[in-house]
């Protein structure tokens, strides 16, 4: 199915038979211990995402500490590894805005050593509602599924999307976008979750996540990306704090902004040439 021929009753279908909500995936849990079949996940949530300055951010954190409370893990890093085309086919399909939209991107918590487990995740977007497919894979054989299309011995359904989606598409690793992350879940229901992403930086070269979090700089110094993530409308304390403190979502994808803002240039330049 072409990636620009896909219909909305056959996107609706697609999702209606795979993407039921599991509440359990939203709920923290040590990372240091894995059971691999409850990992396979499937996520359906809206997104929301805020550009704040640090003093926006220390305001709304004082105000939530009533209704939420950050997870147990602190403050960590998170690295996420974009595959798309030679030429940014799926970026530049998503960055138009279509009712429906997918990524491919391999996701470490901290820098990975070659039997820490890392994530798969197909993320799709249809009419405003987030459905992301995860698949759990030790990195040493992430990385070779992914970059040598040797399969792992794992089987399951989210694997059966992840492997079409790659045979669909010419797919090659493009970016690493690499951020610290503070997360933190509501007292009455911890299904609605905030996010606070600091330092997000990335880079084009040495894609190895194994190598280190190291990159240039995405967004102004002391920003911070929000992500606010629930399976249906937004609690009205919430709205009501947002709409007191003026702050108002900002379409902000970090691989949609490093491609419109550095590499479509490089784009550009190679054509001319």
């Amino acid at each position: 199915m072409s990636l620009y021929k896909i219909t909305k009753k056959n996107v609706r279908a697609c999702l209606e038979t795979h993407c039921t909500l599991d509440t359990t995936s939203f709920q923290t849990r040590p990372r240091r211990e894995y059971n691999m079949s409850a990992e396979q996940a499937v996520f359906e949530r809206h997104e929301k995402k805020y550009i704040l300055s640090h003093s926006q951010y220390q305001l709304l954190r004082s105000v939530l500490k009533e209704h939420m409370e950050e997870d147990e893990f602190g403050l960590y890093s998170i690295c996420s590894l974009y595959y798309d085309t030679d030429d940014y086919e799926l970026i530049r399909h998503c960055n138009n805005k279509p009712v429906y939209k997918e990524k491919l991107r391999l996701r470490s918590y901290g820098v990975p050593n070659q039997d820490q487990i890392v994530y798969i995740e197909l993320k799709k977007k249809y009419q405003g509602i987030t459905y992301k497919r995860r698949m759990p894979l030790s990195f040493r054989e992430a990385w070779r599924y992914l970059n040598h299309g040797i399969k792992p011995e794992t089987k399951g359904q989210i694997l059966n999307e992840i492997d079409w989606f790659i045979h669909r598409n010419s797919i090659k690793p493009v970016i690493l976008l690499c951020y610290d992350r503070i997360a933190l879940f509501g007292k009455e229901n911890n299904e609605f979750r905030i996010t606070f992403d600091f330092n997000i930086r990335w880079r084009d070269d040495n894609l190895n996540m194994s190598k280190g979090s190291y990159g240039t700089p995405l967004i102004e110094k002391g920003s911070i990306l929000m992500e606010v993530k629930t399976p249906g409308a937004l609690p009205y304390w919430f709205s009501a704090i947002l709409s007191e403190l003026k702050m108002y979502p900002n379409s902000f994808s970090k691989y949609g902004n490093v491609y419109q803002n550095y590499l479509l240039e490089r784009e550009v330049l190679r054509n001319v040439k």
